[in-house]
């Protein structure tokens, strides 16, 4: 959205799942400290263990019978140091809330999100409502991880994207 909202190169977008921002400066702070904390035990604790917390949280987990496959994440080990920072560098909590902004971003965005994810299907229907050439689409099936939880009519809904903004 950032990207969006500074210009350059953009015909269009395809946004999977993304935030446009904490509202409330009081909600800042919480969520500072909650991406310290991950940044902490990304860096400093058992990496397993670090994996298990992270892929246990609500909108993370597997929908029921999606049977997709992520790249193993234990790989990524050898980066912990860069996982851990991006906790504290990306936190939702220093950056800035879009909200206000959104009706600026003029190219066509696909906007995607899981219908069993709740929470970002509801900022995602907010958001579209906000921008002036947005469209909605709520993967069937699908938590948080839209290409991995929906991963057939992902393509399918991203080539009907791109066959309409390229012609």
């Amino acid at each position: 959205l950032h990207a969006l909202l500074e210009g350059g190169p953009w015909d269009a977008a395809v946004l999977i799942a993304p935030h446009p921002g904490l509202e409330s400066e009081g909600e800042r702070p919480a969520r500072r400290a909650s991406d310290a904390e991950w940044g902490s035990m990304a860096l400093s604790g058992e990496w397993p263990s670090f994996l298990e917390r992270w892929e246990g949280q609500g909108v993370l987990k597997r929908t029921p019978n999606s049977e997709w496959q992520m790249a193993d994440r234990r790989l990524l080990a050898a980066r912990r140091r860069e996982v851990a920072r991006s906790f504290i560098d990306w936190s939702l909590g220093a950056q800035e809330s879009l909200w206000g902004r959104l009706q600026e971003i003029r190219c066509p965005v696909l906007w995607c999100a899981g219908e069993a994810d709740p929470k970002f299907s509801s900022l995602a229907e907010r958001a579209v409502g906000l921008m002036p050439d947005a469209a909605l689409w709520l993967a069937p099936g699908a938590g948080h991880r839209v290409p991995w939880g929906a991963p057939e009519a992902f393509r399918a809904k991203i080539g009907e994207f791109l066959e309409r903004v390229g012609s």
